[in-house]
């Protein structure tokens, strides 16, 4: 990575590194390692590992020390949704990561720098170098200032916390209705860009379909088309796949 690009994300992420190497690491993509340095590759997968396991204790402190009186599944919900691969690739977008990852020819021929896999990847590998290069406070400082616009919408503690599918799945139950199902309709692209379709449906009567990057967004998305046909507004949603809404509307007439 050159100095100009270097220097632009460490701007963006609001940490110098002291070992430069580290930051290059976390943005060399497998496609780019194997394609320079075939005999000794050094690609951002290990640090991939590492970062996840960062970037979910810091979220899960930020949430638990934010509301300490939300209950444990409410936690546990926007813990998941802001830790999921969407949400981390939005994160990566946020702060310009598509622009400084290094791919090999043919994935960036093939639109890598948009997939939702490599950006967040890419986003949990430099949470990852973030903790090796400056310690914990250093790679919290980094996430928990991404965190914060979540926490506008969850002020009212009248508001309750949930996903779309989970949601449903409630809302069924409480009506005595069978529980959401989820069929995939159709998969397309090459394996490590897949595009998934899925319909949702109770019964014999088909809700919605939406598509997605994974079988589990695209059963997200599909489950959010049902509660907004029938909640609109009353959503407000906080995350790619979290929301909040007052516990009472939640229910079906």
């Amino acid at each position: 990575m050159n100095t100009v690009k270097r220097e632009r994300l460490e701007k963006a992420i609001g940490h110098v590194f002291k070992d430069p190497g580290l930051l290059t690491r976390a943005m060399t993509h497998s496609s780019h390692a194997y394609e320079t340095s075939p005999d000794h590759p050094e690609d951002n997968e290990l640090l991939e590992f590492l970062g996840d396991s960062v970037i979910g204790l810091v979220t899960a402190e930020f949430y638990f020390a934010a509301f300490p009186r939300r209950n444990e599944g409410e936690l546990s919900k926007l813990k998941a949704s802001a830790t999921s691969t969407l949400a981390l690739s939005l994160l990566a977008r946020a702060i310009k990561l598509d622009k400084a990852i290094l791919l090999g020819k043919g994935e960036e021929k093939c639109g890598g720098r948009k997939k939702v896999s490599i950006l967040a990847g890419s986003f949990e590998a430099l949470a990852g170098a973030i903790y090796l290069d400056g310690g914990f406070e250093a790679a919290q400082r980094f996430v928990c200032g991404l965190l914060r616009s979540s926490l506008k919408p969850l002020k009212s503690e009248t508001l309750t916390i949930n996903n779309s599918k989970s949601a449903l799945q409630e809302i069924c139950q409480k009506a005595g209705l069978p529980a959401p199902a989820y069929r995939v309709v159709s998969e397309k692209g090459p394996a490590h860009d897949r595009t998934f379709v899925v319909e949702v449906h109770i019964g014999d009567e088909v809700l919605a379909r939406s598509k997605g990057a994974s079988k589990k967004s695209a059963e997200q998305t599909a489950a959010e088309k049902v509660l907004k046909a029938r909640f609109g507004r009353k959503i407000k949603r906080i995350s790619p796949e979290a929301f909040v809404i007052e516990a009472e509307d939640l229910t079906l007439p």
